[in-house]
């Protein structure tokens, strides 16, 4: 009883826990959007910033931060302008009643100002630094001449330092303010916009400057805050640049903080190199900086205020929930939440076009559905229609002004209409030909009957010309729906091709980095797209070789050894000049090449030869031999193969499987002329990785395999393409290996030696007896015996292609690597 009780409980109690997260992390939210509502969407941050701006002050006396900001508020947020206003006077007012009646003043003469030039002003952005520039010019010599009726060299050179530093703090704001404001941004950071935030932070924190708690500098514990933060999102570089910027702006502040830059700077440097240990390790890296740059204050007691400053920062820190930061890192290049956000950004796109995709893919089949399927019932019905039509079209101008009408068409209606259908189905078939038979009982039944033979035979032209038009329209209707399942198939590929995710190497990009540096080939950068057998993909950038080749001769054999595959430079693109990088990609190499040959000739010798022949590298990883031998001679038949050729060609390299390509090329061939123009088509489809063959013969002569000293002969029973509309087309798989010799012919070559009677047994001996291994060789030497056997004459375009299967070695052999793993992903 107490295992099932303790058993009831821990499942319990792992509810209520999983509970209490849950509700405190919908706690959390929910105050993260009520303060984000407080602060961003009613204004009370632009107010508090404001306040702090108002009251900042460089070199003990300019307040060049009250005007820029306010006019960037007013260019980007003019609604919250009017808040923005109260906190700078209320800042101002916290240094002396005559500073918040100076910022009041410059703010309303840049108003008064804008409103009458505004009609001029064709770009704002352009003119608005200008317009803050001259407005604190002469704010600041008025104030000079109201307090001591003169305007001196120093204070004019004072004036100009103040319209500078707004000139300059206008267009910080201008980049800086909607990072604050705009809650929901989706963009990365631009390296200006984190300077302009940084300065933009750093200015206010300068309103700070003098606020004590138990004699710790609050401006001191923001400022060294501010630095963990960004050393712990984003590293060493951002951190010292915090550091330096917000150092800088305190020197100017106070001089006395000159120092204070230093140890910033420092302690963004040593927190970013130590943010691997997290928080903690961050934290440490502050502490060192403070306790090696403290030494340059004065006195034991200096050193104490400053470490427990720094106590105090480090504490906010430690506080700062994980949610703060991480929102933070998003936004910043190169951190690990910055690309897991680019990573769900861009499987979410992957996502809907992958699932646009496939409902393009359903749409296309059930077009093809739509096309093919046709109901055999309603098919019947209209034919059934048809043979009434025309019956009805016979009887009208004959029978209706018979005497037997009745006769025939009441007491005997079956008897007339089956007999008057199997005459019609009789000349149908046989040319307008009738029976003897059928004809005598036709003479007996009817007392018109020449006439009515008459009329079905002129009838009859117009049955067949509707129902070959019918014939058409259904083979379209086959040729479009085959051709849509092939486009439905492929973009079905693609989709599930869209949805593999590129995986992360970062680890096997390393270890390639490692391997190769320490061999001595330097390496700038290493991308792995992927590393699958047979299908390794990767990009490397390398210093300017100086055309020596080291990407084929080095790296190339060193990634084969490491990946345990035959790599191979793909591309490469050289630098243009010597202190450049090239840029290179590295592939699998095909397990198997070909290496082909031909030989060509024209029937008589002519110029133009009716057989046509093509040899294409297949982005699959196949490779396709065809020959195609149009019907007849000439420009006709050489235009037939031709377009047989390149509409096939074009098919296949779109993906659409070999069995509808050729039936697709056969239905446009046989839906594009009514002429008796045929084409034979001979394909063999390679498989470059495991030597594989696959043959579709229509209407072509056979092919053979020579192995040794072994000749196999390989042939299929289809009729040639555009002759029937609908066939099945027979596959013959074959399995070659390295150093067959693969021979394809024209029938002008396979059926051209004279006084041959067995074709078979002639061909096979005498690519038995070639005592080469060449293909062009082969090729010539087969096409010469051919032409020789006739007496040097040429009687039929003839067309051979010899391909030999052989290993794919590479140039360069591969370079071991030493005591390296070899991982695949």
């Amino acid at each position: 009883m107490e295992k099932v009780e303790r058993n009831l409980i821990e499942p319990i109690g792992e509810v209520t826990f999983e509970r209490s997260h849950m509700n405190l992390s919908k706690g959390l939210k929910k105050f993260q959007l009520k303060l984000e509502n407080i602060l961003v969407r009613k204004g009370f941050l632009l107010l508090l910033i404001g306040f702090l701006l108002g009251r900042a002050l460089i070199l003990a006396k300019l307040t060049p931060f009250c005007l820029p900001f306010f006019a960037a508020v007013y260019f980007i947020r003019r609604d919250k302008a009017p808040i923005a206003l109260i906190g700078l006077v209320a800042g101002a007012a916290t240094l002396s009643i005559v500073q918040a009646s100076y910022t009041f003043f410059t703010i309303a003469l840049f108003l008064i100002v804008y409103k009458l030039l505004r009609n001029f002003i064709k770009n704002e952005m352009k003119v608005l630094p200008f317009f803050v520039f001259f407005i604190l010019l002469i704010g600041s010599a008025a104030e000079s001449f109201i307090l001591t009726s003169q305007v001196s060299l120093y204070d004019g050179m004072m004036a100009g330092v103040e319209a500078s530093l707004g000139f300059i703090l206008t267009l910080i704001f201008i980049q800086s303010i909607p990072l604050l404001t705009f809650s929901k941004r989706k963009q990365a950071l631009k390296t200006e916009e984190i300077v302009c935030l940084i300065i933009m932070l750093a200015s206010v924190m300068t309103g700070t400057i003098g606020w004590e708690i138990y004699d710790l500098s609050v401006e001191h514990i923001l400022s060294r805050y501010l630095v963990l933060i960004f050393s712990f999102v984003a590293g060493a570089t951002l951190g010292s640049t915090v550091g330096v910027v917000t150092g800088l702006i305190f020197s100017l502040a106070n001089i006395s903080s000159f120092y204070h830059m230093s140890l910033l700077a420092f302690a963004g440097v040593l927190g970013g190199l130590l943010k691997e240990g997290k928080k903690i390790g961050v934290s440490l890296g502050l502490f060192i900086a403070t306790l090696l740059i403290g030494m340059y204050g004065e006195g034991i007691g200096s050193i104490s205020i400053t470490i427990l400053e720094t106590i105090v920062a480090i504490a906010l820190f430690l506080l700062t929930p994980q949610l703060f930061t991480a929102r933070v890192a998003k936004f910043i290049p190169g951190t690990t939440e910055h690309m897991a956000e680019q990573q769900q950004y861009m499987r979410k796109m992957r996502d809907v076009t992958a699932q646009r995709v496939e409902k393009f893919s359903t749409v296309f089949e059930a077009l093809s559905n739509s096309f093919s399927n046709i109901d055999g019932k309603v098919e019947e019905l209209d034919s059934e229609r048809e043979l009434d039509y025309f019956l009805s079209n016979v009887t009208e101008k004959t029978c209706q002004t018979c005497f037997k009408k009745e006769q025939c068409w009441t007491k005997n209606f079956n008897t007339t209409y089956d007999q008057m259908r199997d005459i019609m189905l009789e000349m149908d078939e046989n040319n307008g030909v009738v029976s003897g038979k059928l004809m005598r009982d036709w003479d007996k039944h009817c007392t018109r009957s020449k006439r009515v033979i008459d009329a079905m035979q002129q009838e009859l032209t117009f049955f067949q010309a509707n129902q070959k038009l019918k014939r058409q329209v259904q083979e379209s209707r086959r040729l479009v729906a085959e051709q849509l399942l092939g486009v439905s198939e492929v973009m079905g590929d693609f989709a599930k091709e869209i949805q593999r995710e590129r995986e992360n190497h970062h680890k096997q990009e390393e270890q390639i980095l490692e391997s190769l540096q320490e061999f001595g080939v330097h390496i700038e950068h290493v991308e792995i797209y992927s590393l699958d057998q047979g299908n390794v993909d990767i990009d490397m950038t390398i210093p300017y070789c100086q055309g020596h080749g080291e990407c084929e001769k080095l790296i190339a054999p060193m990634l084969s050894d490491i990946l345990g595959e035959t790599i191979v430079v793909n591309s490469e693109e050289c630098a243009t000049y010597p202190n450049g990088f090239c840029h290179v990609t590295f592939r699998s190499a095909k397990a198997y090449s070909v290496d082909t040959g031909v030989a060509h000739a024209a029937k008589d010798g002519g110029l133009v030869s009716g057989d046509s022949y093509s040899m294409i590298e297949l982005g699959s990883g196949k490779y396709a031999i065809a020959i195609s031998d149009g019907m007849g001679n000439g420009e006709r038949a050489h235009y037939e193969s031709q377009e047989t050729l390149q509409l096939l060609q074009k098919i296949l390299q779109s993906g659409i499987e070999e069995k509808v390509a050729i039936k697709s090329v056969n239905s446009v061939l046989s839906l594009r002329t009514t002429d008796e123009m045929f084409s034979t088509l001979d394909l063999a489809m390679i498989d470059m990785q495991n030597a594989s063959v696959k043959f579709l013969k229509i209407g072509s002569t056979p092919s053979f395999i020579k192995r040794g000293g072994k000749v196999n002969k390989i042939q299929a029973s289809n009729l040639p393409m555009g002759i029937i509309q609908e066939f099945d087309v027979d596959v013959v798989s074959e399995q070659l290996k390295a150093g067959d010799l693969l021979i394809m012919m024209s029938d002008g070559v396979f059926e051209g030696p004279k006084h041959v009677e067995n074709f078979d047994l002639w061909m096979k001996r005498k690519i038995s007896e070639l005592e080469t291994n060449k293909p062009q060789e082969i090729a010539d030497l087969i096409m010469e015996e051919v032409i020789r056997s006739r007496a040097g004459s040429i009687e039929d375009d003839m067309t051979v292609i010899v391909a030999k299967i052989q290993h794919n070695t590479p140039k360069w052999a591969t370079i071991p690597v030493v005591q390296k793993q070899r991982k695949r992903a």
